[in-house]
């Protein structure tokens, strides 16, 4: 094939995307709101309360300047901060604390939303995702939602072996699990399975892959990822979470990153996305149009090697936000 037969090919899958209502001009959010959630509790090992503050301190603030953004709030949920105790199988770990902090993080994403700020979640553990969902469904009656994670956090009190609640999000916001949005005031309806996309899945429980197969959620396992490319698999996953829905939200846990790539996180698992892979999806993404809003949790500044793993996730925030390289 020479240039000319090249170049044509590629026009002709752009006006494909096009029709498809892929590729649109780039959202351009004139604010954003940083809501900073340092809680911990939910997760498997501490630091993770650490992790908003070490993103403001790696440059999130002078990367969304950059971008001719303004943050128009920052603000801190306040969390419970005592330290994790041994909890037996199927017992919720602080299950009162997860409760409070859903419910600060639903208020904080309504205020933001109803400002016309886009929400930026910094957690913190995944279990700060079933605050973020509950505000946003209150606003968006059918939101899409891509959650780019090595787990799959569809395990419920029933059938979690650890007892920690960052591995039930996605149950939550489902309606699946015995706490779930309708015990958060100000909540909307629970998540259409069917506008849920996973991205960057490797290490699930059998109750996991049982459910996702029973409710027909479309997961790209590394698997697909390495089958398919990210360039499909992101083009996918938006007509799946953003068609006919009222916009996409981004859940990021920086564990769907290969360990090499983000070190600094409490459950990593060998051979996940690549950086290339990672910024690809968020620059994707940012051309979509679809993006309402964005949480990114997980990073340990505990078990982060010279800050690599926050660095990464400003830069994987830039992207989504518009940053591009040329």
């Amino acid at each position: 094939m020479n240039k000319e037969d090249i170049l044509a090919a590629g026009e002709r899958d752009m006006e494909q995307l096009s029709r498809k209502h892929i590729y649109h001009t780039p959202t351009k959010h004139n604010e954003v709101a940083i809501i900073k959630v340092p809680f911990g509790l939910a997760g498997a090992r501490n630091g993770a309360e650490l992790g908003p503050d070490e993103l403001i301190t790696a440059g999130l603030k002078r990367e969304i300047a950059s971008l001719g953004l303004i943050v128009s709030k920052e603000v801190r949920v306040d969390c419970p901060t005592q330290p994790a105790v041994p909890a037996g199988r199927k017992t919720l770990k602080y299950l009162n604390e997860v409760q409070q902090v859903s419910q600060h993080v639903c208020h904080e994403i309504s205020v933001a939303l109803e400002k016309g700020a886009f929400p930026l979640v910094l957690g913190g553990d995944h279990s700060v995702a079933i605050g973020t969902v509950a505000g946003l469904t209150a606003y968006y009656s059918n939101l899409g939602v891509i959650w780019f994670d090595a787990h799959a956090d569809l395990n419920t009190e029933e059938h979690s072996l650890t007892g920690n609640m960052h591995g039930m999000s996605v149950a939550a916001f489902l309606g699946h699990s015995a706490f779930n949005l309708s015990q958060i005031k100000g909540a909307g309806s629970f998540v259409d399975p069917s506008n849920l996309v996973y991205i960057g899945l490797r290490d699930l429980d059998d109750y996991e892959k049982e459910q996702i197969r029973t409710l027909g959620i479309r997961a790209f396992t590394m698997h697909d990822v390495d089958r398919m490319g990210m360039k499909q698999v992101i083009e996918q996953a938006m007509v799946i979470a953003g068609g006919g829905t009222d916009g996409i939200h981004v859940s990021f846990d920086m564990d769907c990153l290969d360990p090499r790539e983000a070190p600094g996180v409490g459950t990593p698992v060998p051979g996940g996305l690549s950086y290339r892979e990672a910024h690809f999806a968020m620059e994707c993404l940012a051309s979509s149009n679809q993006v309402v809003s964005m949480e990114l949790v997980e990073v340990n500044p505990l078990l982060d090697q010279n800050r690599h793993t926050a660095r990464l996730g400003v830069g994987l925030i830039a992207s989504l936000l518009g940053k591009s390289i040329l």
